[in-house]
């Protein structure tokens, strides 16, 4: 069995292409702040999540949020909810 890392090139080709177009984003941290962004964008794609849901709801909530429930807002945990909504909707 031949092992290699090809689905994990695909997945960062368009960060890597991007980079050089992207490497004065602005101030110091920016470049920090949008691997944490892309980060969660491309975790939501992997898990069959749309993003853009994913985030508005998340960020909605969090300003709101204890620290005793944040973990309620983690990717897994927002797309077991979100399965247990279409479920009882249905």
């Amino acid at each position: 069995m031949k092992i290699d890392n090809n689905p994990c090139e695909r997945a960062i080709r368009p960060t890597a292409v991007g980079k050089k177009n992207w490497q004065f984003i602005g101030e110091a941290h920016a470049g920090n702040r949008s691997a944490i962004v892309y980060t969660l964008i491309e975790s939501c794609r992997r898990h069959g999540i749309d993003p853009f849901a994913y985030l508005k709801d998340v960020l909605t909530r969090l300003p709101a949020a204890t620290n005793w429930r944040v973990g309620e807002l983690t990717l897994g945990a927002w797309a077991a909810a979100q399965k247990r909504v279409v479920t009882i909707a249905a």
